[in-house]
């Protein structure tokens, strides 16, 4: 059996994670559904993903569509309350330094484009599905391997431009001390936010059930560390709607 929930793990939350999951867990139990003690929140994203002893995990859009929809089942999707977003929604925070002086997407076309991975929803598919009206895509991509990461190069002057899961940024404004030499020029569309999903076997349902159970249960200062408002049911179609950038533009 395996758990994570790595989408926003920070070592500030990992607390509000560790009590979130074990009310998760002991609602799953008394629910006949068995699951680990702990969350491995360092696993490799995909080895748990793509585990049959999955229990409960939570995915990126992009990955769930291109790779997993046939192999993983949706439970539902955490509302964190982003201004501008459906429950349930989110979207990409373009970031750029708070004293670059281009005012418009159009300045930027060739600009340091630094992202998390290829296969993110918030910090790739997002911003090059924004970007088809400008008519353009980045030339100078930099892979950073993570939003956090993207946004310090950001700021340290290392990249020009990021594209940032919206709940990722706040976090980041919240505990990171460079957000403040960070300004955001225009948002992305609002997409389906970042899934929970539980493997092939167990009934989803009962999944869902009980992780809302814990979100109901969970102390005001907890959920609001967190930022979970509930539980919404987005169709898988839905998920499977959203434009994934054609391969040319990944490579």
């Amino acid at each position: 059996m395996i758990a994570s929930m790595m989408m926003y793990s920070r070592p500030e939350l990992e607390t509000a994670n560790n009590l979130y999951w074990q009310t998760i867990r002991a609602n799953l139990f008394k629910r006949g559904i068995n699951a680990p003690a702990t969350l491995a929140q360092t696993a490799g994203e995909f080895a748990v993903w793509k585990d049959p002893d999955m229990v409960f995990s939570q995915t990126c859009g992009m990955p769930f569509r291109t790779k997993l929809k046939d192999t993983v089942q949706l439970v539902g999707t955490p509302d964190y309350g982003l201004e501008g977003c459906p429950a349930g929604y989110y979207n990409s925070a373009i970031v750029i330094r708070q004293d670059d002086p281009r005012a418009d997407l159009h300045d930027y076309q060739n600009a340091r484009f630094a992202f998390n991975m290829n296969h993110s929803q918030s910090g790739y598919a997002a911003i090059y599905t924004h970007l088809q009206p400008y008519g353009f895509w980045f030339k100078n991509r930099i892979a950073s391997g993570g939003h956090l990461r993207s946004a310090q190069m950001v700021a340290e002057g290392e990249a020009d431009i990021a594209s940032l899961d919206a709940q990722t940024w706040r976090l980041i404004q919240r505990y990171e001390s460079f957000s403040e030499h960070l300004r955001v020029i225009e948002h992305t569309a609002p997409t389906p936010g970042l899934p929970y999903i539980t493997n092939a076997n167990l009934n989803p349902q009962i999944v869902f059930d009980a992780v809302q159970e814990a979100i109901n249960e969970l102390p005001s200062d907890i959920a609001q560390t967190l930022d979970l408002k509930g539980l919404v049911l987005i169709p898988k179609e839905t998920y499977l709607s959203i434009p994934t950038p054609p391969a040319v533009a990944t490579v």
